[in-house]
């Protein structure tokens, strides 16, 4: 089974940051899409940044282009979300999901909580 565990959220200030992590089983992560998702209360889920696991091609967001930085480490089958500068608008519960042989599949969230 592939399975997708997401961790290191948790309660920042303004400015901050947080490295999050996706830890991967189950796929054979050179072949798999790993992507960063998001969603706040009351709003829609929305893709912040997306990583190609075997040319490590990346796609961020406009709202966190410069500030995230996504990277893999394929030997832990891991994808790390790093967050800096945060703002009180990225709190949000952040999943992990990957796409694998047309499949996706999705991991648990991880609540990211930015004070002002």
């Amino acid at each position: 089974d592939v399975q997708l565990q997401a961790s290191g959220g948790g309660l920042v200030q303004a400015g901050g940051s947080l490295r999050l992590s996706c830890a991967v089983s189950g796929l054979t992560f050179g072949n798999s899409a790993i992507a960063w998702f998001r969603q706040a209360p009351g709003k829609e889920r929305e893709g912040v940044a997306c990583i190609v696991s075997d040319n490590d091609d990346t796609v961020y967001s406009d709202s966190v282009k410069g500030r995230f930085t996504i990277a893999s480490d394929n030997a832990k089958n891991t994808v790390y979300l790093q967050m800096n500068s945060l703002k009180p608008e990225d709190a949000a519960v952040y999943f992990c999901n990957a796409n694998y042989r047309v499949i996706v599949y999705w991991g648990q969230g991880t609540l990211v909580t930015v004070s002002s």
